[in-house]
C-alpha cells in the first residue's frame, strides 16, 4: 500500500497559492487517473483530511492500493494527519510520498528523493516530527524564491516575507510554468506506480 500525501492549507482562499501546490498535484493526478469526471474525495474527519482511495493495476506487475491523502490540519502541522494514516492502515515510512513546494527550487523544476532534512518546510518537519524519522519519498515542487535583501534585515523579517511568499498566488507571468510543473509532476506520480519511483527520478528530476 501506498500513501500519497499532498501539503498544502485548506480554505478557498488559499486554494492556488504557492504553499498549495501539493493539493494541486493531488487533484490533477486524481482527475487524471479517473475516466469519470467526479469529484471522489472524501472528507474524512477521523484522519483530519480529504482522502481517496484508488486501485492502480499496473500494465505488468499486481495491483497495488493506494491512499491520496490533502491534510486539513493546516501546513505546520500535517505531520499529525500524516501519523494518524500511516499508523492506522500500518503503512512503512518508505510507503510515504509527500508532494510539497520547494522554495530552494526554481520555478518548474522537480526534484524527488528519500530522505533528508526538511530544507525549512513546517509541512515536512511536521511529518519528520511525527513519524520519528526521515525516511520518506519527497516530490519537491520548485516554486522559485522570493531572493530577499537580507542587508540590515532581522532574521524574524526574513522569515515573515518568506511566509508572505508562499502564501501568495503564482503571479500571471508564472502560469504556463506552473501548469507544466503541475501536469509533470502527476506523470511523475503514474511512472511511480506503474514501474517502480527510481524511474520516475531518472525520467523528472531536474537535471
Amino acid at each position: 500500500m501506498k500513501l500519497i500525501v499532498g501539503l498544502g492549507n485548506p480554505g478557498e482562499k488559499h486554494e492556488k497559492t504557492r504553499h498549495n501546490l501539493g493539493f494541486l498535484v493531488l487533484d490533477r493526478f486524481l482527475r487524471d487517473f479517473s475516466q469519470v469526471q467526479k469529484t471522489i474525495w472524501e472528507d474524512n474527519k477521523k484522519f483530519k483530511c480529504d482522502m481517496a482511495k484508488i486501485d492502480w493495476q499496473p500494465k505488468k506487475g499486481i495491483l497495488r492500493k493506494v491512499i491520496l491523502v490533502k491534510p486539513k490540519t493546516y501546513m505546520n502541522n500535517s505531520g499529525l494527519c500524516v501519523g494518524l494514516v500511516s499508523s492506522f492502515y500500518k503503512i512503512n515510512p518508505s510507503d510515504i510520498w509527500i508532494i510539497h513546494d520547494e522554495i530552494d527550487l526554481p520555478l518548474g523544476s522537480m526534484k524527488i528523493r528519500l530522505g533528508g532534512g526538511s530544507a525549512g518546510h513546517k509541512g515536512v518537519m511536521s511529518i519528520m516530527n511525527s513519524l520519528g524519522m526521515e525516511k520518506f519519498w519527497r516530490f519537491r515542487l520548485g516554486i522559485g524564491h522570493p531572493r530577499l535583501n537580507t542587508k540590515g534585515r532581522s532574521l524574524k523579517i526574513k522569515l515573515r516575507g518568506i511566509d508572505d511568499f508562499v502564501l501568495k498566488e503564482f503571479a500571471a507571468g508564472e502560469s504556463g510554468k506552473t501548469r507544466e510543473l503541475i501536469k509533470k509532476a502527476s506523470k511523475s506520480i503514474q511512472t511511480a506506480l506503474e514501474e517502480n519511483i527510481e524511474k520516475a527520478m531518472n525520467r523528472f528530476n531536474t537535471k
